[in-house]
């Protein structure tokens, strides 16, 4: 009996022992992969899975999106311009026995395949599509990932650039050339101005010959914007005097006309003409 009872509590804690040995958990976000005596058996769902122990393997497969960073590549394009070039993988397990039956390290693997596909794909572009079109880098990196990887159980479903590293050299042959841009719009922008002023002083002229008095109010206002500044000396352009001058004429010769319209006309009384003076012996001589 006392040999019974410790022969009783071995026995109880190995089929515990057993029992915890055969007990597997698979979480939501995995997928289970059987292996017996190593010959592969099938997959499990997620929950509370029994296997036989030391006879069963169950190898565990997280199927969420895995973020991998891709180190920075030395990268020589199209161009010959050295560049520096790193990015961003995600990716996910789509069928967890290829995953574990067809390659050793899928993390690893991916990790390689990325770098070289990140270094042949880039240098296949210039410098400007390196830096203008990530667009379609991205798109050519992931589909041909994803052509690479299906073998494998997995599915590439985002890969971005994401920094681009120039030489010092680079950074200033870009500067200048940005700084020469920015100059020649900057020119444009003038010239055209230039032109629509041009082109809106030559309507003005034209309009300033058919009224000639609209010219002497364009005078009269800078004389009035040059007075707001309160200066002691006004100069008065030449136009302007030659202006003031018809004005005056102009002025004179309306008076003139009216006065003379105002007058009755007699037609039986004559004007007399003007005196006429002759020159004799030096003396005046009237006639």
């Amino acid at each position: 009996m006392q040999i019974l009872i410790p022969l009783i509590v071995i026995i109880g804690l190995l089929a515990l022992l057993a029992l915890a040995l055969a007990m597997k958990i698979v979480k939501q976000y995995e997928q289970g992969v059987l292996f017996r005596f190593g010959r592969l058996i099938g997959t499990r769902s997620p929950g509370l899975r029994f296997i036989i122990p030391f006879v069963d393997v169950l190898h565990r497969v997280s199927l969420r999106i895995v973020t991998m960073p891709i180190q920075s590549q030395g990268i020589i394009t199209r161009d010959n311009v050295s560049v520096d070039v790193s990015a961003v993988a995600y990716f996910r397990v789509v069928d967890a026995t290829k995953s574990v039956v067809a390659i050793e390290n899928v993390h690893a693997a991916i990790d390689q395949i990325a770098q070289t596909t990140l270094r042949k794909v880039v240098g296949q572009h210039t410098l400007d599509e390196t830096l203008s079109e990530t667009d379609r880098i991205n798109l050519d990196i992931r589909e041909i990932l994803d052509v690479t990887t299906a073998e494998w159980g997995v599915e590439v479903t985002l890969v971005e650039l994401k920094d681009i590293q120039l030489p010092d050299s680079m950074k200033r042959a870009m500067a200048r050339q940005a700084e020469a841009e920015r100059e020649k719009r900057a020119k444009i922008i003038n010239a055209e101005g230039e032109s629509l002023a041009a082109a809106a002083l030559g309507d003005a002229s034209d309009t300033m010959m058919a009224h000639p008095l609209a010219l002497q109010l364009r005078n009269l206002q800078s004389l009035v914007e040059i007075g707001v500044d309160k200066n002691t000396t006004v100069v008065f352009p030449a136009p302007l005097m030659s202006t003031i001058g018809e004005l005056g004429s102009f002025l004179a010769r309306e008076t003139a006309a009216a006065a003379s319209s105002a007058l009755p006309v007699d037609s039986t009384k004559t004007i007399p003409g003007p005196v006429q003076h002759t020159v004799q012996n030096g003396s005046p001589d009237p006639v």
